[in-house]
C-alpha cells in the first residue's frame, strides 16, 4: 500500500466499529445485506478501509447504499446530514483553483477526492442518496460535472431545498463556506 495510506490496528478497529454501528442503525439504506459479509470484504481490502477512514475523518459519515451484483461490490456514499464539514470551502478542481488571482482556497474538490481515492457523486447518485433522507438542507455539494460544461468554465453542485433536489452551476473557481463534496467508494 502507498506510504501513509495504511491504518493502525487501533484505527482499523475503531473505523469498523463505527461503520458497523451506522450499518445497523440505517438498515433502510441497504436492505438484505449482512454486516459479516461486508466486514470480510472490507478486511480483505485495507486500501478501501483507508479511504473510508478519510471519508469518516472529514465528516462524511460513509455508509453502504447499495450492492452491485454484477461486480460483487458494496457501494458507499457520504451520508452526513450536511455536506462534510472537513471538505468545505473548496473550489471544483485544480484548474479552477489555479485560475483564482486572490483569496484562493486551500484545495479543490477533485484534488481532495483523488487524494482520498474516492469519486465525487454524480447528479444521479446525489438524487439516489436523497431517497434515504433529507441531505444538504443547509449546505450544498459539488457533483461530477460533464466535460462540455467544465470546458466552458462551469461546475455543478446540488442541494435540497423545499423538499426538492436542485442542480445549479457556478464557475469552477468559486468556493463557499457551506459547500463541500460528497464521495462514493466501491468495495
Amino acid at each position: 500500500m502507498e506510504n501513509g495510506k495504511e491504518l493502525s490496528t487501533e484505527q482499523r478497529e475503531e473505523l469498523l466499529n463505527v461503520l458497523e454501528a451506522r450499518f445497523k442503525k440505517n438498515t433502510s439504506r441497504h436492505q438484505n445485506l449482512e454486516w459479516s459479509a461486508l466486514q470480510a470484504k472490507l478486511e480483505a481490502h485495507p486500501e478501501k478501509l483507508w479511504s473510508l477512514y478519510e471519508m469518516e475523518r472529514t465528516g462524511g459519515e460513509p455508509d453502504v447504499v447499495g450492492y452491485d451484483e454484477q461486480t460483487g461490490e458494496y457501494i458507499f456514499y457520504d451520508c452526513s446530514a450536511e455536506s462534510p464539514k472537513g471538505r468545505r470551502s473548496v473550489c471544483y478542481d485544480r484548474e479552477g483553483l489555479d485560475s483564482r488571482k486572490e483569496h484562493k482556497p486551500e484545495n479543490s474538490a477533485i484534488d481532495l477526492a483523488t487524494a482520498m481515492d474516492i469519486e465525487l457523486l454524480t447528479e444521479t447518485q446525489y438524487r439516489n442518496l436523497q431517497r434515504f433522507g433529507n441531505f444538504d438542507t443547509k449546505t450544498s455539494s459539488w457533483v461530477q460535472t460533464p466535460p462540455e460544461i467544465r470546458e466552458l468554465g462551469g461546475a455543478l453542485f446540488c442541494d435540497r431545498r423545499y423538499n426538492t433536489v436542485f442542480v445549479y452551476h457556478n464557475g469552477a473557481q468559486s468556493y463557499y463556506s457551506n459547500r463541500a463534496f460528497r464521495g462514493s467508494l466501491r468495495v
